[in-house]
Formats: structure tokens, sequence, C-alpha cells
């Protein structure tokens, strides 16, 4: 199957407001199916200046999920059946520095995954394949979204490194001391295996993560208190949405994107030969891998 659409489809995984975006226009909820099991809810296809869009609430409408039940590789692969070529990933976040405050985005473009409990490969036993991490978000959808947070006017830090924990529970003290000493920038739950996976996938992805309150290390961490959590939080969501939409038309008239090289991913990540690969598994990889396996 895979992705044959030289058309860009920008897809966005986030919480539920992200989508209630003024100007989005053929809306319609579908839910489709995945091999790798149920994704976190239907997905919302819609239209906005011009570009299509493809809308997947990474919790499931309501908040339902914890982060470590999330099925990510379902979520991805319906994704990538939806024709979606260009991923942003909304995500809220803490902060590991003091001069990332809350309210604040962060362009993100490194990771260290700390997760330990969650499917992080679309391939395995009967076909084999090995992708580069070593630049794992899109400096493409990066540009784009530092360029829209300039238009709204929306304080963005351009590079950090997101430390994805496993969760549900946030660090301990000497959990959150430690990575600030290996330089991390801010702490989240939900974008790994997300990007490995959107990687395998071969779609574009960048993450957007939005600072909600400072880790546990910061000496004022005991004064914040819910109802300012959820002012920023509210803050937070309605700059999504801005963002959102100023990205939107830059995707769509962005000629350079055919040529990305997060499109080729698997170019030479195969390592099982075809007479060797296992045909279930290749039949579950239709979608993810289908432009690789058809060639063959």
């Amino acid at each position: 199957m895979g992705n044959k659409n030289t058309n860009p489809v920008l897809g966005i995984i986030g919480g539920s407001g992200v989508y209630e975006i003024d100007g989005l226009t053929n809306t319609h909820w579908e839910k489709l199916s995945s091999p790798f099991g149920e994704p976190s809810d239907s997905l919302l296809f819609g239209e906005l200046d011009g570009q299509q869009m493809v809308f997947l609430p990474r919790h499931g409408r309501g908040h339902q999920i914890p982060p470590c039940d999330i099925n990510f590789r379902a979520n991805v692969d319906v994704l990538k059946r939806a024709g979606v070529t260009d991923v942003i990933s909304v995500s809220a976040v803490g902060s590991l520095r003091e001069h990332l405050r809350p309210g604040m985005f962060v362009i993100v473009d490194q990771f260290i995954d700390r997760t330990f409990a969650r499917k992080k490969s679309f391939f395995g036993t009967g076909l084999v394949a090995h992708v580069s991490m070593a630049h794992p978000v899109c400096n493409r959808l990066g540009d784009h979204i530092e360029a829209a947070a300039r238009e709204v006017g929306i304080e963005a830090a351009r590079g950090g490194t997101y430390l994805v924990m496993e969760g549900p529970q946030f660090s301990s003290l000497a959990e959150s001391e430690l990575y600030r000493t290996w330089n991390c920038d801010v702490i989240g739950m939900t974008n790994m295996p997300e990007a490995k996976l959107a990687r395998e996938a071969e779609i574009c992805y960048a993450t957007v993560a939005m600072v909600t309150d400072y880790d546990c290390w910061h000496p004022n961490h005991d004064d914040v208190t819910v109802d300012v959590i959820v002012q920023v939080l509210r803050a937070n969501a309605d700059n999504a949405r801005s963002l959102v939409k100023k990205i939107a038309p830059r995707t769509r008239t962005d000629w350079s994107a055919q040529s990305c090289g997060c499109r080729a991913a698997l170019e030479y990540a195969l390592i099982t030969p075809p007479e060797g690969r296992d045909p279930e598994l290749v039949k579950r990889l239709d979608a993810v891998a289908g432009r690789m396996l058809n060639s063959d």
C-alpha cells in the first residue's frame, strides 16, 4: 500500500483542543483500522487554507488513555494510511531550565528515550530494519514552526532536548536533577516511541513542546497551584491553535518537501532479504513500508 500521495497532508497529534480551529472546513471523523491494534481515537479529517489536515487525539477524546498505554504503533500506522506526509506533535512538558518559562514553546531537535514498556518498532523477527535517529525531527518542519511562531508572536525557543520518561508518575527530585546534568531542556511522557515510529513510516515529524510548569527541581515548584497550571494550559491551547493555522499554508506551498530525507528513511534500512521475510509481518507493514516492500 504505502503513501503514494504527492500532495502534502498535515497530521496533528495532540490534545482535543488543538483541532477546534476556526476556518477548518469539510470536517468529518473516521475510524481507521490498523493491523497493530486500536489507535487512540478516530481521525478528524478537514481542510485549512487549502491544506488537507488530519487530527489525532493522542490520549483519546476526553483524555482517557495514559501515556504508558497509548498504542503508538497503531496511531502512526493509521496516520500513514490516511495519507499523512507531515506530523506536528503538540505536547505538554515540564521545563528543566530556568529560561524556559511556563507558557513558552520549545521546538525540540533531540530526544533522550527513557521509556521501557512500549513497543518501539514496526519491524521485528521476520523483517529487520534499522533507521537512523541521529537527527530525530524534521528540520524543514522545524523551520515552518519557528516562522509561524514569530508570525503569531509566540515566544518559542528553537532547539532543545526532550527527555521522555515512562510515567505515569512524575519524576523524583533526584531524577529531575540527574536529567538536568544530562543537558536536557524539557521533560514529558509522550514523544517516544512516537518519533521513532514516524521515522520508520517515512513521515516527516516535528515537536512543539509546550511548557506548563517547572519540573520538581525548581525551588518554587511547590508554590505552583492547580489553577495556575490550568491557566497556562488554556493559554498554550490557544497558542497551539494559532500556530497550526499559520503552519498549514507553509506546508501546502513547500515544494522542497518531496526531496526531504525523512521520506526516504527506509531506503537502506531493511536488512532481511525478500526471500527471508515473514509474509505475515510484510502484510502488516503494507502502509508503513509499502514504498520499499512493493519495489522489491
